[in-house]
Formats: C-alpha cells, sequence, structure tokens
C-alpha cells in the first residue's frame, strides 16, 4: 500500500510560538518537489508529544494542502490510549490517509498491552495503520510475536522498523513475506535496509536534503547499487545527527543551512548551543561542501 521515501516532517513555529502554517507548507511542498512519496506528521521529529490535538489536526490539514494527493499519515502517540482513540476518529474524520501510531510513549506497555493498544487505536480510526517500532526511544518492542497478533487486522499495513538491529528487517520479511509494507526508520541504517527487503524509508534528515535522499532510494530500487552508496557515503554523517536525543535542533539546524527555514522548537527543547552546536555545525558546513551531483534516474 505504502512504499518510497516518506518524511517525517519538522513542525514550525512562529517567534512567538504558534504553528507557523505558510513555513510548514513551503517546506513540506519542497519534499513533494523533491519526489517524496507522502508525509508523516506529528511524529518524534514534529515534537508530536509537545502538540495539543488540535494543533496535530491542523498540522495535518496544512500537509494535505502540500501534499498533492500523495499520502499523508497522522502520528498518534497520546500516553493514554482513551486519548489516542479519540485523535484516531479526529483523523480519519479530517481526511488522514493513515495512522503511524506509537504505543504509549509515558506507560511502557506489556506485550498484551501492547497489543491492545494497537487494535483499539485502528479500531477507532478504521484507517490504514503503520506501526511504530522503536524500542529505544519510546522502550517498548513491537516484536515479531506482536506482528503476529496483528497481522490478522487488515487495517495493519506497514511498519516502521526503528529497533536499531538491522537483522530485524530480515526477520520480518522471512516470517511474514509481503504481509506487511517495510519500512527504515534510522537513517543511518537506510541503504543497509533497503538492501534486504525494506520498500520504504521514513526519513528525517530527508527535511534538508530531500532530493539526495529520494536518490538513494531511487537508485537502489533500480538496482544502481554503487551509485546510490556513493551518496549514502556521503551523507552518512549527516544521518547520524537523526540518531540523538536532539535529532529534533540537530534537523532542524540542517533545515537553517540547507533551505533557508528556522530551528525554533517547543521548549522544554531549546536549540542547540556551545560545544553541541559547534560540532553539529560543522558536520553541516564539511557536508555542504562537497554536496554530490545527482545522476539522473
Amino acid at each position: 500500500m505504502w512504499a518510497g521515501v516518506i518524511p517525517a516532517v519538522t513542525t514550525k513555529f512562529t517567534a512567538d510560538d504558534e504553528l507557523d502554517h505558510a513555513e510548514m507548507e513551503r517546506c513540506f511542498a519542497l519534499q513533494i518537489e523533491a519526489g517524496c512519496d507522502g508525509l508523516i506528521v506529528c511524529g518524534s521529529l514534529g515534537e508530536g508529544p509537545m502538540l495539543h490535538a488540535d494543533e496535530k489536526l491542523a498540522v495535518l490539514k496544512t500537509a494535505q494542502s502540500a501534499a498533492g494527493g500523495k499520502p499523508v499519515l497522522l502520528t498518534v502517540n497520546e500516553p493514554a490510549t482513551r486519548d489516542a482513540c479519540t485523535l484516531a476518529k479526529a483523523a480519519a474524520k479530517a481526511g488522514a490517509h493513515g495512522l503511524m501510531v506509537v504505543p504509549s510513549p509515558i506507560y511502557h506497555t506489556n506485550p498484551e498491552e501492547t497489543v491492545a493498544t494497537l487494535k483499539a487505536v485502528a479500531a477507532a480510526g478504521d484507517l490504514p495503520v503503520m506501526i511504530y517500532s522503536n524500542r529505544l526511544a519510546y522502550r517498548v518492542d513491537v516484536t515479531i510475536p506482536i506482528m503476529e497478533e496483528l497481522a490478522g487486522d487488515a487495517r495493519f499495513v506497514a511498519v516502521k522498523e526503528s529497533s536499531d538491529d538491522i537483522r530485524r528487517s530480515t526477520e520480518i520479511v522471512n516470517a511474514f513475506g509481503d504481509r506487511f509494507d517495510l519500512f527504515t526508520g534510522v537513517d543511518n541504517l537506510a541503504f543497509e535496509a533497503l538492501s534486504v527487503g525494506a520498500v520504504g524509508w521514513v526519513a528525517g534528515l530527508v527535511t534538508a536534503f530531500p532530493r539526495e535522499t529520494v536518490a538513494i532510494y531511487q537508485l537502489m530500487k533500480q538496482g544502481r547499487r554503487d551509485e546510490a552508496l556513493s551518496i549514502y557515503r556521503w551523507f552518512r554523517p549527516l544521518l547520524d545527527l537523526d540518531v540523538s536525543t536532539y535529532l529534533v535542533q540537530n534537523i532542524k539546524l540542517a533545515e537553517v543551512h540547507a533551505i533557508g527555514s528556522n530551528e525554533r522548537v517547543r521548549a522544554p527543547r531549546m536549540p542547540l548551543f556551545g560545544e553541541r552546536r559547534a560540532a553539529v555545525e560543522k558536520v553541516i558546513v564539511d557536508a555542504l561542501a562537497v554536496r554530490p551531483k545527482l545522476p539522473a534516474f
């Protein structure tokens, strides 16, 4: 159902901490123009846990206006299942193409609770669901046995695999074949995941470097592995910025340099400063200085 590069986009704020819809529409449009295959809003990178439900629906609407009919998914990452179900229903009413669902990021559910939560949200929204499995950030591992319990519900169509263990991608394919659309959700494992069967990439640094991200995916799809690998090796220091407690600040700083956006974040986050800022900025500036010329694809 879903494939390709689907950015987990950043949420833009004004100087007085309101949603900046004009800047979001501009940035989202850059992703679509570069050949991305949809948008995911209000995830980890989109500062979803810092947004009110009405703000999430407003961001969804802005993404829909920029996406040109391509799929727009809303992330559901509410702490309480009741609230997650309420948001899922609202997303369906607002015309979302699907949901990316995270088990409660506050209470770390056991396997039975994880299954019950995911099933409840899927039923409430009655939309296609991408399961977000991220045991490092959210301390809940959506394992193969859990996926087996979910596989009987046709609403679960995809998995964003973010366990940080590349072996898991092959295990999912071995267990389920093409039952789930397999996406990688770890930027600096993307080439490896695409090599072993992932059909898509929920990307982060794509928000600053959309054309390079799309080029890697398309070249891999066309079997032009060496060309994709060359770009990926250039990209790797930047992609490492996604795997960090400060991924939001890191990537928004990359957006400042690469697409002329801003780095405003919602408190308690603060823009990078001091030695950490200098180190991240050096990675970005050094990469931009040797930005590769992309082949036709």
